[in-house]
């Protein structure tokens, strides 16, 4: 992985049926991943009170935090269509923030499709935000000041987190927290399929609508036989005015994840009077990385994390070469 002004950024490199672990996330490691020595890692945290391998968060916290007030949280959820990735991989997404003294980092996982259908992923994933803020003066951090981040399959997680937090039927009953809120503070949605109603309706390389997408293989059926459970696994049938600020981020070349879902993620969010930037990243597919990515993204976790003011501009951003290409040959050409 290579350092980009001081946050981890890498090429997506491996894919579950076409769809990669995470955007900024590294392919899984050959060996265990290791953090920076100026970060403490408290691994496999059980949130629900279970055996299942999945139902566990890694928590990266600094050893010398930049004060002794609780800490904001930036909690990262892994892609892979729901059928594959790993919360290992969202380290380098979290490392650097951790790193900064500012934030706690955290990294989620959740059963998969394989081991159970949906709705037990938002049910993974909001019991994992209520045992941060179950345990938030264990490990000081700020139980108002939870921001979470995902790519793809974890960039529909985290837009449900973000969108559902007023609906009690997702919340499910998990851990020993469950009286106290999922809702978050801000989300940053990384390409995550959004309407799954019409995700088959626009170009892309795999087929939403058949029996045997990971949309089927999640809900439990092709889409057309499953209408109701996919408008349930959709978060733009949730979006309210009380809903966190997003910061949605795809690339207009996706053929895995048509753009088009980001952009009806953004007109239900303004259409309900919530507050969303929806950023076009020019010429990128299903995954990208670049400074200026980076940095809008911290800017944005600063705001509504830290209380820093900005403006977060929703000015298209040109996707940079991926490492190892020729810059002179056309984006298409690129491997």
């Amino acid at each position: 992985m290579r350092q980009l002004g001081g946050c981890a950024v890498a090429w997506m490199t491996c894919a579950v049926l076409g769809w990669a672990a995470a955007t900024v996330e590294a392919a899984q490691p050959l060996g265990p991943p290791r953090v920076p020595d100026a970060v403490r890692l408290e691994a496999d945290i059980s949130y629900a009170d279970s055996d299942h391998p999945r139902q566990r968060l890694d928590l990266l916290l600094p050893r010398k935090p930049a004060s002794d007030k609780p800490l904001p949280v930036v909690a990262f959820i892994h892609g892979g269509a729901w059928l594959g990735g790993d919360k290992r991989g969202g380290w380098g997404n979290v490392t650097s923030y951790v790193v900064s003294g500012q934030y706690a980092g955290v990294s989620i996982g959740y059963r998969l499709s394989q081991d159970a259908k949906w709705p037990a992923q938002i049910h993974d994933c909001k019991a994992a935000v209520r045992w941060l803020r179950g345990n938030a003066k264990k490990y000081n951090l700020d139980p108002e000041r939870i921001g979470v981040w995902g790519a793809s399959a974890g960039g529909h997680l985290v837009a449900m987190l973000g969108t559902s937090g007023d609906v009690k039927d997702l919340e499910g009953t998990l851990g020993k927290h469950a009286d106290l809120s999922s809702r978050v503070q801000c989300v940053v949605d990384y390409f995550g399929p959004s309407d799954f109603l019409t995700i088959g309706k626009y170009p892309s390389k795999l087929a939403h609508d058949a029996a045997d997408s990971p949309e089927a293989k999640l809900i439990g059926g092709a889409i057309a036989e499953r209408q109701d459970a996919a408008r349930n696994a959709s978060p733009v049938t949730f979006a309210t005015k009380d809903d966190p600020p997003f910061l949605i981020l795809h690339g207009d070349k996706d053929d895995v994840v048509p753009y088009n879902q980001s952009e009806r993620m953004d007109e239900a969010l303004k259409k309900a009077g919530a507050s969303s930037v929806l950023v076009k990243v020019e010429g990128a597919g299903h995954g990208f990385g670049g400074e200026e990515i980076n940095r809008r993204v911290r800017q944005f976790f600063d705001k509504h994390l830290r209380g820093v003011e900005a403006t977060i501009s929703d000015a298209p951003i040109a996707a940079p070469p991926r490492p190892g290409s020729r810059p002179d040959r056309p984006a298409a050409e690129r491997p």
